[in-house]
Formats: C-alpha cells, structure tokens, sequence
C-alpha cells in the first residue's frame, strides 16, 4: 500500500483516478498516516535540479491524504495542512484543502494563501465560489475577496442552460469573427482557405465546414492532419463528427493508413461503424493489447461493445485483465455489459471496487444482487467521499 503512494503506478497520471481507492484501503486495513507523511516531506521534495516534478513525486500521497480526510480520518489533515506551509508543492495540498470544504481545518490558512498566491493563483482557487474556506478566508483578506468577485461575476455573465457541446462554442466563436454560414457567409472555398492559416478562426472555419458536411472539409483532413499538429487532430475529428455515417467511406480509407489519419478514421469507425467494420476493430484491439499500447485500444474497444460484438468477449476480458491503464476499464466494462451481460457478472462484481468512478457507477448499476454486492452497494450509497453519480446508481440498483 505504501510503496504504491510512492512509487504512483498509474499508466496516465492525468486522467486516472486513485487517491479515493487507496483511502479507502487505508481505512479497511487500519493503516496509519505515519508513512505517507515520511513520503512528503523525504529530502527528495525539495530536489528539482534533476529534472524532475516533485509534483509527480507527492500527488498522489496528498490526494490520498484529503480523502481519507473525506472519510473521517481527520488526522490525515495534520500533514495535509504542514505540507502547504512547508512544501515544494504547497499549491496542490493547499488547493486539497480548501476543496474540503471545513473551514476547521484551513482558519489560519488565509495568510499563507495571500502572501504566496498570485492572481492566477486565487483565480483557480475561487473556483468554487461557494467555498465556505475561501468566503471565511475573504472576510479577512480584501484580494481573496476580490478573488471570489470576480469569479462569481465571471460566472453571472456565463448563459444559464444546458451545457454545450464543444462544436457550440467553436461555431460561437466563428460566428463573431465573421465565420458563420448565415446569409452572405464564406463560401466553402473560402472557409478552406481560413483554414489552412492555422489560428482560431482556422478552428472556427474547419466546424463550419463539418455542419455544412462540405465535401472539402474530407480533402482537408487528408492535407492536414499529417501535420501531426495536435490543435489539428482534435479539430478536424470533432468536425467531421458532424457527418456521421456519411463520413465512414473516407474514415475505411483513413483506418488502414497510418498516423492521425488512422486515429481519426479509427474514431469514426467506432462512433459510426456497422458490423462489417468488426474485423477491422478486432484487428485493431488485437494489435493494442499485444503491444501494450493501452490508449490504441480505447477506440476499438468502444466500437466492438457499441457494436455488441460477440467475437470481441474474450478479447476484452483479456484486455480488462491485462491493462495498465485504469481509464481503459471503464470502455472495457461498458462493451462487456452491453455484449454479454451474463459474462460481465463477474467483472460488475469487481469494478464495485474499482478505483475509476465511471467504472464503479457502470457497476453499481449493472452487478448481480448478492449479499455480498448488497452490502457494498449500500456502503457505496451512503458513502459521502463517493460521488453523487455512483451514489445514486447504488441507490437505484438497490431499489429493484
């Protein structure tokens, strides 16, 4: 347990999800805080001429720290709080912190986050204007509370609604810089030409493009996307999702090649696909998985389960075996359930423990009803460290 807070074993440190998983271990095994406190504050944290981020030294310990404060290890906060005065990454531990939301916890924190924050710094603090920390800290401090000012008026003027897909806000966008397709709009040369210059009118022109399903925008995926300009592969994907299945002839073609043309096509495929794709997804998974290549295997995995393709079911319980990359469990999760529920009993039982919270809502909601799975759904439930999405599915599963 320890040497994992050290070592942090996570494949993708960005995205995946451990610091609840290993509270809650320290909590079923009775461990102290004691080693994960050594683990902060080693003469290492302070070492930066190597090259290295301490951040990625310390993150995981101190995210593990605030949740076993969320789950009543109160002690867990000592060297929470001690790190935000005395270590290299006082950011992060006091960011935990004020996340917590008890102000018993941070009251003598203020001078500490006035005298060393920046503005960016108590921007990203006054996030949640709410704070019931950051409005006791702003009683005392005039630029904390300006801090939480700004922020509400930042999101007063935000429109009230639901939320909106990202190709909204880039066709908003391309709407105010004259991008739009309303009347005595560019033409679809025109918008290509824009395109190619490479700014973020380039990005608006390329999603109008997608909504008008301009044959052009096909062709200029082709030119763009082996520039390997990661803006470009994020946009030209996201626009050409507004063909749909108009798309998949090119995306066939995209699939077989290679670099982030494949990427896309493969993309498409998966979101898009029909049954005769499923070799080419079998193929694609296989490939990943015995190459170790976890993220290849996200788009294939997804196809293959939206698809309920039968073929891929021993393929993915040797891909939910076998990953290194927590974030993949959920897709994994997801296509088993959809493709073979039977099969997928015994992997909903197991992804109730697991240390992705989209894997344990898709669990709560889909394991079997057993004494054992009745108790920790019932934990689950009434576990307020756990998020309100899993909650309610261990609430509802239970139900019925």
């Amino acid at each position: 347990m320890y040497d994992c807070l050290r070592r942090d074993p996570r494949w993708d440190r960005q995205c995946e999800s451990r610091g609840l998983y290993y509270a809650r271990l320290m909590v079923d095994l009775e461990l102290p805080v004691g080693p994960v406190a050594e683990h902060l504050f080693d003469a290492d944290d302070l070492l930066e001429e190597d090259g290295r981020w301490p951040g990625l030294r310390v993150g995981l310990a101190l995210e593990t720290l605030a949740d076993l404060v969320r789950l009543s290890r109160r002690e867990a906060a000592e060297p929470l709080r001690r790190y935000a005065d005395e270590g290299a990454q006082w950011f992060d531990a006091l960011t935990l912190l004020v996340r917590l939301r008890d102000p018993a916890l941070a009251w003598d924190l203020d001078d500490l986050a006035d005298g060393r924050c920046d503005d960016h710094d108590l921007a990203q603090l006054a996030w949640e204007v709410d704070n019931p920390v950051l409005e006791m800290w702003a009683a005392r401090k005039p630029r904390i509370a300006a801090a939480l000012a700004k922020e509400r008026e930042r999101k007063a003027r935000r429109p009230v609604g639901r939320a909106r897909d990202p190709r909204d806000r880039f066709a908003l966008a391309g709407g105010a810089a004259g991008v739009g397709g309303g009347e005595g709009g560019p033409s679809d040369t025109e918008l290509v030409e824009l395109a190619r210059q490479g700014d973020d009118a380039s990005v608006a022109a390329l999603f109008e493009l997608g909504r008008r399903r301009a044959p052009a925008l096909l062709d200029l995926a082709e030119e763009l996307l082996p520039q390997r300009r990661p803006r470009w592969i994020g946009a030209v994907g996201k626009a050409v999702e507004f063909y749909g299945p108009e798309a998949l002839p090119r995306a066939r073609v995209w699939a077989t090649s290679s670099g982030p043309c494949a990427y896309v096509g493969l993309r498409m495929i998966a979101n898009h696909g029909t049954r005769q794709d499923i070799p080419l997804l079998m193929d694609e998974l296989t490939d990943a998985l015995e190459r170790g290549a976890w993220g290849a295997a996200a788009e294939p995995v997804e196809g293959l389960g939206r698809l309920r393709a039968g073929q891929a079911v021993p393929l993915l319980k040797s891909a939910w075996t076998d990953t290194e990359y927590a974030f993949l469990r959920r897709r994994i999760l997801r296509a088993l359930v959809r493709t073979a529920p039977h099969t997928a009993e015994s992997y909903t039982v197991e992804g109730l423990w697991d240390c992705e919270e989209p894997v344990r809502r898709t669990a709560a909601a889909s394991a079997p009803i057993t004494e054992e799975t009745r108790t920790r759904l019932q934990r689950l439930e009434h576990d307020t460290a756990e998020s309100p999405e899993v909650r309610a599915s261990a609430a509802s599963r239970l139900a019925h």
